[in-house]
């Protein structure tokens, strides 16, 4: 599924505070660091960073935790 995933599609995810949307600005193939974290990922499984439709986040998920809009 997360190979269905590219950038610029609109999806969604839950957090804690309930679902949240916004795109797909990147995807990561390989371990990378984000605010004092690596992510661990690879080609077959990589790790998208959306940034929020609401705010300025950018969050980074796995595309099983991902839900396309539209």
């Amino acid at each position: 599924m997360a190979a269905s995933f590219k950038t610029g599609d609109h999806v969604r995810w839950n957090s804690e505070a309930g679902e949240v949307s916004g795109k797909i600005t990147k995807i990561h193939t390989k371990d990378f660091e984000l605010n004092g974290r690596t992510r661990h990922c690879s080609p077959e499984e990589p790790q998208f960073e959306i940034k929020s439709d609401k705010t300025d986040h950018v969050a980074v998920h796995k595309g099983s935790a991902l839900h396309k809009i539209g």
